[in-house]
Parts: structure tokens; C-alpha cells; sequence
């Protein structure tokens, strides 16, 4: 009888991962990063070139642990294409905050994960209390990435509905990021969560704009009643995802 052998040939070290980044490093991408937030050492290297080495390495919980406690803000974004939240340990996670230097990394790489962790709702219930601000952010990243994941039955609408509620009389104090995030929530709440779409374009409109110093960006601040409207119109309201990461 013939033992068919597991094919390792697809396992990359983290010096191995640091050279493709470098490879694809890109210095238009990394002057547009550093206006963003992003800190030297990094190389620069777009979204669409991460997921090459993605498809090579599929999932690697070790090596994601590796890469983002490098502190080069490509090889921590790539850990969250790669993390396996299965394995996930809620150490990992908040040690994943704490190391999130900048929005991409607080607000997308961390959020992801912890949503599709199974320690989601606890720490982003957490994180939301922080006073520093980039684990606040966080945390309502991660709330706005559970209520799309999530099927509505296992999703706590009351504790949502204050959530929101809090969100309206908030927003406008809260610092920077915060505020990006709590108006990505409302978005989020009345595009995931059809109980609650009407409610969530209600208080859209009672918030109005919101002021986020975006950086020397010409990135923009969605305007949720109208973001809301879109897709409510599109017919896509209520349409989970299958992963939070992107």
C-alpha cells in the first residue's frame, strides 16, 4: 500500500514572504500609504500583489503571528489575509490591537479577524471602551464586520439597537477614527441587518455629516443616509458575506 506524503512545498518562511514583499514593493503605493499613516520599514505593496503570496500560503496561523509582529505595515496587513481565526487566540487579538499603528491595520486587518473569531463580540465590546483611539476604532470595525457576517439569529438586536443609539449621541465627540467608524457602523447595521435598516437610516439622518480629518487624502467620509439609500435601492439589503477580509 502506497502512503501518499502531505506536499509541504507551498510552506514560505517569513524571510522568504519579506523577499516577494520587497519584490513587489512599489514607491508610488508607499508615498500614497505614508500620507495615509503608514510607518517605515515597509515596502509599499498593493492590496492585488499581497494576495499572489496569499494564494501560495493559504492559511499559516504561525507565520501570521511572524509577520505581524515584524511592524512592517505590509507584512501585518498580509497576516490578516492569512490568519487563521480558528486558531486565534483572544492573546493573539489583543495583542494584534495593540500593535495597530494606523487605520489600515486597526480598523480592516484586526477587525476581520476578531470578527470571524470566535471572541468577536466580546472584544469588540471591549475594545469600543478603550481610550486610546485606534482600539476604539477597532472595535466598532469589528462590530460593523459581525453584523455582516453573522446570520441575524445569532446577532443580540436589542444590544445592537442601544449600540446605535449611543452611536447618534456620540459620534460628534468622539476622536478621529472613532467617529469614521462609528458612521461605518450605522452603515453597516442597515445593510446587514434588515430589522434594523430603518432605524439605522433614521439615526443616519439625524447624525448628518460627519467631520474626519482624512490626512493630506482626498478620501472622503461616507454620507450614511445616502450611502444607506444605495442599497436599499440595489435590492441588497440583508446580503451577508462569507468573509470579512478583502
Amino acid at each position: 500500500m502506497s502512503v501518499k506524503i502531505k506536499d509541504n512545498t507551498n510552506i514560505m518562511t517569513k524571510e522568504e514572504v519579506f523577499k516577494e514583499l520587497e519584490s513587489y514593493g512599489n514607491e508610488g503605493t508607499k508615498s500614497v500609504l505614508v500620507k495615509h499613516g503608514a510607518r517605515e520599514p515597509f515596502y509599499g505593496v498593493k492590496v492585488q500583489d499581497l494576495k499572489k503570496i496569499v494564494r501560495k500560503i493559504k492559511k499559516d496561523y504561525q507565520l501570521s503571528l511572524e509577520l505581524y509582529d515584524s511592524g512592517n505595515s505590509d507584512a501585518m496587513y498580509l497576516a490578516g489575509l492569512i490568519a487563521d481565526e480558528k486558531m486565534m487566540t483572544k492573546t493573539d487579538l489583543q495583542n494584534w490591537v495593540k500593535g495597530a499603528y494606523w487605520y489600515m491595520i486597526s480598523e480592516y486587518t484586526v477587525p476581520w479577524i476578531a470578527a470571524e473569531s470566535q471572541f468577536g463580540f466580546e472584544l469588540a465590546l471591549e475594545w469600543i471602551e478603550s481610550k486610546q483611539e485606534n482600539t476604539a476604532a477597532a472595535g466598532w470595525s469589528t462590530l460593523s464586520s459581525l453584523v455582516a457576517l453573522k446570520p441575524d439569529e445569532e446577532l443580540d438586536i436589542e444590544l445592537l439597537k442601544r449600540l446605535l443609539l449611543r452611536v447618534e449621541k456620540e459620534i460628534h465627540t468622539s476622536s478621529n477614527r472613532v467617529k469614521y467608524t462609528m458612521n461605518g457602523f450605522v452603515i453597516s447595521l442597515g445593510a446587514y441587518v434588515p430589522e434594523l435598516t430603518n432605524l439605522s437610516m433614521k439615526i443616519a439622518k439625524k447624525i448628518g455629516k460627519v467631520d474626519v480629518y482624512m490626512g493630506k487624502t482626498s478620501c472622503k467620509v461616507p454620507f450614511a443616509p445616502e450611502y444607506l439609500q444605495k442599497i436599499i435601492d440595489k435590492g441588497r439589503v440583508g446580503k451577508k458575506k462569507k468573509t470579512a477580509r478583502c
